[in-house]
């Protein structure tokens, strides 16, 4: 059989669930995902990644995979009759992106994990100040200087806001897809109901549903508040990243692994909640691009607009529990 372009993609978003329904959908007997998660092949367009210069950017940037043949052997293992998928949760914002996978294969099928903006923008930010590479130590900050680093080259993966604005998003996919031909889900299924949402999904795709356990927590690693470990260890972190580009990515994450170990010692299991001004704050840049999302889909996204006591699934599901009892 000749190289082909994917028959299905999991575009988005960044930080709701992709991974843990990329691992599901790759158990199923009759689906085969590429075993590199992200390539990020239609971000390039054949040609080598954006010169990113956030902190840790050009390090990951040697693991984009930008050449065709490259890319199309990703899927060369998949069994005869299986369908073949990707799971790249940038294609979502990236419009270059939604346009090359039209061109090349118009009759994809893709889906799009959606989870509130706020509680993804947060995860986020958490993913990466625990990983000693974002140096704001306040999210409502880091979100105040996102233009800033939008326009001195920073990777998408810093765009906590504009990754977020799904309306938008939605609406150019749309204008290159037939809106059956896309599916939208909510992470709050995945996270309460994961083996509706597999299902929502296998038939989608048109093959046999396969349940689903659990849907992994969004960030299991203990959360370091700001103090004198993290403004010791996140400067050397991060010279370390920048330097890490001249070495492969293997052997940077082995050499970092003491020194972001060092700075989760002593780290707080439950990271703290959102304050009501916080979010608050974080919120009113996506209430118009929500109502145009509202607008396309006919559903109510209405849970975003409002304060609620949990600032993710998680402690939101502990809450849960606790009334329960």
């Amino acid at each position: 059989m000749s190289r082909r372009p994917p028959d299905f993609f999991l575009v988005g978003a960044p930080k709701a669930g992709t991974s843990a329904l990329h691992s599901a959908l790759a158990a199923h007997p009759h689906l085969f995902l590429s075993r590199v998660k992200e390539p990020k092949y239609y971000m390039c367009g054949d040609s080598p990644p954006p010169a990113y210069k956030g902190p840790g950017d050009a390090h990951s940037n040697q693991e984009w995979i930008w050449q065709r043949g490259r890319y199309l052997a990703l899927f060369d293992e998949a069994p005869e009759g299986t369908l073949r998928g990707e799971s790249t949760p940038f294609y979502l914002y990236n419009r270059d992106a939604r346009r090359r996978i039209a061109v090349d294969n118009p009759d994809a099928k893709l889906i799009a994990v959606l989870r509130d903006p706020v509680d993804r923008a947060y995860s986020n930010w958490m993913h990466l100040w625990m990983d000693g590479l974002e140096p704001r130590a306040d999210i409502v900050e880091a979100v105040a200087h996102e233009q800033k680093r939008i326009d001195a080259g920073w990777a998408p993966f810093w765009h906590y806001r504009g990754l977020g604005m799904y309306g938008r998003q939605v609406k150019d996919l749309f204008d290159h897809f037939p809106r059956e031909q896309v599916l939208l889900l909510r992470y709050k299924t995945l996270v309460d109901e994961p083996d509706q949402a597999l299902n929502r999904v296998c038939d989608f795709l048109g093959v046999e549903g396969q349940e689903l356990e659990s849907i992994p927590s969004d960030n299991s690693r203990p959360f370091v508040r700001d103090g004198v470990r993290v403004r010791a260890l996140g400067p050397v972190i991060r010279a370390g990243a920048a330097a890490g580009q001249f070495l492969p990515p293997k052997v940077w994450r082995k050499v970092s692994k003491p020194l972001i170990s060092q700075l989760h010692k002593g780290g707080d299991p439950s990271r703290p909640r959102l304050t009501p001004e916080q979010r608050e704050t974080l919120l009113a840049p996506h209430l118009e691009d929500i109502a145009l999302l509202e607008e396309l889909t006919g559903e109510s996204f209405e849970q975003w607009k409002t304060y609620r006591e949990g600032s993710s699934f998680v402690s939101r599901r502990t809450l849960r529990s606790e009334s329960a009892s």
